[in-house]
């Protein structure tokens, strides 16, 4: 029961739960730059470049045969990949380029002074009937 309990914890601090969230998340949005990639940017850039379809671009090694099938390096895949890559990263670097901002603007906000105690306040105001 004890194992359980420590178990309970640990998969209920507050971190744990923020890096599973940020981890589901993480998998939607690849997975919404991978279509990004293969759907909207590589069909324009395969139009320029006279009708080239990139996912489909690889060399071959070796030749099919009656038994086994052919042997091809798909560099094309490989540079979706990449340019997957490219666009994650640069979404990562921004976001977190402004928490950073944020981060700054926080601590450039001076702290307001603390409000004088009651026996500063007594203490002013007896000064001040004084010099009168």
């Amino acid at each position: 029961m004890g194992m359980m309990k420590e178990f309970k914890e640990f998969a209920m601090k507050g971190n744990v739960v923020d890096m599973a969230v940020g981890i589901v998340i993480g998998g939607a949005f690849g997975k919404i730059i991978t279509s990004l990639v293969k759907d909207v940017i590589m069909p324009p850039i395969g139009v320029l470049l006279g009708n080239v379809d990139f996912s489909q671009l690889g060399l071959v090694v070796k030749e099919a045969t009656d038994t086994a099938e052919a042997v091809v390096v798909k560099y094309g895949a490989f540079l979706n990949t990449i340019i997957e890559f490219i666009i994650i990263a640069f979404a990562i670097f921004i976001v977190i380029k402004g928490m950073n901002n944020l981060k700054k603007k926080e601590e450039k906000a001076p702290a307001a002074p603390p409000a004088p105690s009651k026996e500063e306040t007594l203490l002013t105001e007896i000064r001040d009937l004084l010099k009168k």
